[in-house]
């Protein structure tokens, strides 16, 4: 066994062999970006060697330095993880000819499986379905026609140096075949430096399913079940599940036979994943081969109880492999759900940031590179952690990855949380009703099920919920003593107000019974709670969905049925931020000198609302807009600070002119 690796990657990867790694008595070398020093996964590193800037290509992907970090600090093997240069076969040569183990595939079989088209060829040959379509790659136009032309329609072009489904092109019609054929060649040159293309017949509807392989230098070949990843958004998986969903048991073993031979017609060595689509009739084509492995790699330890980084650094030490295969026994159904730092409401478009907070559930295994005050780059791939729950059937994993989902909170960051709660609530998921366009065709599931309404009824709360009934004349809270003055029969507890962006929003308190919030917020009529508090994150309930929040000092961070919402107290907007119509704030420390006007007053654009004494001057505040005054937050006398709400006015026009008319 190896005493000394080097992890070539970074992320919740790095710190999943990291585990291993110390499970084992092994020491690893971490490297990092510019944009990762103080990362997660440098946590435990016998050294840290920083090999370039932010991009991916000034740092991750610099196999020389990688490899000279390895040999300065005496390392014997490489350990790629998966990504960036985990199935780049001339870093794989390069790391056995500097004397080092590349913990992988040899790099002749990166290389052969690598060419969509050669690995085709091989598993045609080996006896593996495959999808009907030309064998040879093209960039041909006219020669990429003709084979659309005698396979017919649909028909699906694909890169052949590409992968993870990245520029696959599907075509329904013959219209405007030469510029589509040739827009899929410039797209493929672009993206890969290959603009070659292969032509397949496009199978409608399919589902995604994998075998996990493993060889070793003996030339015994096993498989380690099978894994179903039909939930993407746009060729990207979500969640994965093992065993796949409903596949009869002879097609199952079909699988597996399928896989583990071509593995073996080439002499596959260390862990690889056939990947498969599945037709309506059970039918199954090969896909393709990633000769690593595999994020979703989880779920298949799960099942079998098998830690598969070990098996990658015993195969990649020249042992054979641990287990024959009538001794890899599956039990049970292991579900994972991949946590991105995207928004599913914006086109899944990714979403840097900085962690505020973190929880992770504790009845779930978590696979995470973030922590709590950690940044997440815009360089690399925009998924932070992976929840893996293992049931002893598919619905009882079901159940309790639902409740994990539920129990997880990552505040400060947008993330695709509340999106992965509505796949597994999804009755047609359930039943497995599924195929790998279902989550770009379910728009409903990408739309948030909160909005920014309850996220200022659950930050109201936080400042009204004291644990005890109370009447309105002793409410009581971090804001204060509600004066019984701005109390309406709309909100006989008073009102708090938040910004949200440019928009200040009110929440009218009707009612506090047994620590449950009733309040009034934009026309809705919500019931919060708090559950757990005493901590840097408070947790509660919204009409029955869970939400948690912190306070940053600067803003409030909500997270409501996995939705991310973000809001300041009123009293906490500077001047000249973004002034909202009727918000009357304080432009200076100082205190309050004149109040010249009662809650119900009719002020017109001018008018002034208050007066502000700061360095023996008065600071006349003006309303901005006319309207009904609604609230007045302080009284004379009172200190304030830049930036405080001082009165609000509801701007309505009508009811202004109506109102001072009669």
């Amino acid at each position: 066994m190896f005493r000394r690796i080097l992890i070539a990657n970074r992320g919740e990867i790095a710190c999943r062999i990291a585990r291993t790694c110390r499970d084992l008595g092994i020491e690893f070398v971490a490297v990092y970006s510019s944009a990762d020093a103080g990362a997660l996964h440098l946590k435990g590193a016998v050294a840290r060697v920083c090999v370039g800037g932010g991009p991916a290509t000034d740092s991750y992907l610099k196999g020389d330095a990688i490899i000279a970090a390895a040999l300065q600090h005496g390392c014997e093997a490489i350990h790629p993880g998966y990504g960036f240069l985990s199935e780049n076969a001339d870093f794989a040569q390069a790391v056995q000819d500097a004397g080092l183990v590349f913990i992988g595939p040899r790099a002749q079989t990166i290389s052969a499986l690598g060419d969509k088209s050669r690995a085709k060829s091989l598993m045609r040959d080996a006896g593996v379905p495959t999808v009907p379509g030309m064998v040879e790659a093209s960039e041909d136009p006219a020669q990429i026609e003709r084979m659309i032309h005698e396979i017919g329609l649909p028909v699906l072009l694909k890169p052949s140096a590409g992968g993870g489904g990245k520029g696959m092109q599907v075509l329904l019609s013959l219209n405007d075949l030469r510029p589509a054929v040739v827009a899929a060649i410039r797209v493929a040159r672009s993206s890969f430096g290959d603009g070659r293309l292969i032509v397949e017949r496009f199978v409608e509807r399919p589902r995604h399913v994998e075998v996990q392989v493993f060889g070793d230098q003996q030339g015994n070949v096993v498989h380690l079940y099978e894994r179903e990843c039909t939930l993407q958004r746009r060729h990207q998986k979500v969640v994965e599940e093992a065993p796949a969903i409903a596949l009869p048991e002879a097609v199952r073993k079909q699988l597996h036979d399928a896989a583990v031979r071509g593995a073996f017609s080439i002499g596959y060595v260390n862990a690889g994943t056939f990947e498969f689509i599945v037709d309506q009739d059970h039918n199954f084509y090969f896909l393709e081969v990633n000769t690593r492995l595999q994020v979703e790699h989880p779920v298949t330890e799960e099942i079998t109880g098998l830690d598969l980084v070990a098996w990658q650094f015993r195969v990649a030490a020249g042992d054979p492999l641990p287990l024959a295969q009538s001794q890899i026994k599956a039990l049970g159904c292991a579900i994972e759900c991949r946590l991105y730092a995207e928004d599913p409401a914006e086109g899944f478009r990714p979403a840097p940031g900085r962690v505020a907070r973190v929880e992770w559930p504790k009845d779930a295994r978590v696979e995470a590179g973030i922590a709590a005050g950690d940044s997440v780059p815009a360089f690399y791939d925009p998924m932070v952690a992976k929840l893996v729950v293992r049931g002893e059937n598919r619905v009882q994993a079901l159940a309790h990855m639902h409740e994990a989902l539920k129990s997880t909170v990552l505040l400060g960051l947008t993330t695709n949380l509340g999106f992965l709660t509505r796949v597994l609530e999804d009755p047609k998921v359930h039943s497995g009703q599924i195929h790998t366009q279902y989550l770009d065709d379910s728009k409903e599931l990408h739309k948030p099920d909160s909005n920014i309404a309850a996220a200022v009824a659950c930050a109201a709360s936080l400042f009204s919920v004291s644990g005890e009934s109370y009447s309105s004349w002793t409410a009581s809270g971090k804001e204060g003593v509600l004066d019984r003055e701005s109390l309406s029969t709309v909100a006989p507890l008073g009102t708090l107000s938040f910004w949200a962006g440019d928009r200040l929003i009110r929440a009218n308190l009707s009612g506090l019974q047994d620590g449950q919030l009733s309040l009034c917020v934009d026309g809705e009529a919500f019931e919060v709670s708090v559950s757990s508090s005493g901590n840097e994150v408070i947790r509660g309930s919204i009409n029955g969905r869970p939400w948690a929040a912190c306070d940053t000092g600067t803003a409030i961070e909500l997270q409501v049925s996995g939705s991310r919402y973000t809001v300041q107290r009123a009293r906490s907007r500077r001047p000249g931020e973004v002034k909202a119509a009727g918000a009357a704030v304080a432009p200076m420390p100082g205190i309050v000198a004149a109040l010249p006007v009662e809650i119900g007053n009719v002020v017109a654009e001018g008018d002034v609302l208050a007066v502000v004494e700061a360095m023996k001057m008065e600071n006349q505040v003006l309303a901005s807009a006319a309207g009904l005054v609604t609230a007045i937050h302080y009284s004379v006398g009172a200190n304030v600070n830049v930036g405080d709400l001082l009165v609000e006015v509801d701007v309505d026009d009508s009811r202004a002119r109506s109102e001072s008319i009669e």
